[in-house]
């Protein structure tokens, strides 16, 4: 399964990029860092997503469950929650290295010099960490397979439909003809669905791991 998400992945980005050197102006330096910048906003609005969802798909998913299959999803969804904690903490350091408000502005002169190197320090590593950690929370989708393997696919699936949602409300690729725009659309939802859909059914039949088995029922 890892290995068709991977190829999946990168059929995904390679129609991307034809996408966008075919009908986005990437000629010039400030074309290709607002098409970086779009890509950029598109994968950490999809992470904002999940962080919105998840929680509400584990609270569902951890009282719908049975006996102490409930106590037991709860306290694994902790890990979960830690890796949004620590991505969230990570992105907090940028506007306070950065951010030119009063109070921001204060807190830096409050620290002085050293205090201001070290922010900034921290600010530059997690730069890395945010780009890192965006990838392996849609990648894993902020492990919730330690909460249970069947969740997972779940949250992508609902993820990729409601970023496509997005997709349609914003109006994106509006410059693109409307038959390439729908089959971009469309071709992230239903490739991510299908293969989630695979994987549950791989999981039941080799795994015996179902929702149904999964919530006690």
């Amino acid at each position: 399964m890892r290995k068709i998400q991977m190829w999946r992945t990168g059929i995904g980005a390679a129609a991307w990029l034809v996408l966008v050197m075919s009908y986005k102006p990437v000629d010039t330096a400030k074309g290709v860092e607002t098409v970086a910048g779009d890509k950029f906003d598109q994968s950490w609005i999809s992470t904002l997503v999940l962080v919105c969802a998840f929680p509400f798909v584990i609270a569902v998913f951890a009282f719908a469950a049975r006996g102490a299959l409930r106590g037991l999803y709860l306290r694994r969804s902790l890990k979960s929650f830690g890796s949004v904690a620590a991505l969230m903490g990570s992105m907090a350091t940028f506007p306070l290295a950065v951010a030119p408000d009063r109070e921001t502005a204060g807190f830096r002169d409050a620290i002085g010099i050293p205090g201001t190197v070290v922010l900034i320090t921290l600010c530059a590593w997690s730069l890395g960490f945010v780009l890192y950690g965006i990838a392996l929370c849609l990648m894993h989708v902020f492990r919730t397979a330690d909460i249970h393997e069947v969740l997972p696919p779940i949250l992508a699936t609902l993820l990729v439909w409601v970023m496509a949602a997005l997709d349609v409300i914003n109006n994106e690729n509006a410059e693109v003809p409307v038959l390439a725009r729908i089959v971009f659309l469309l071709g992230a939802p239903v490739s991510v669905t299908v293969l989630s859909c695979w994987e549950l059914y791989r999981l039941r039949k080799y795994h015996n791991l179902t929702v149904r088995r999964a919530l006690g029922r």
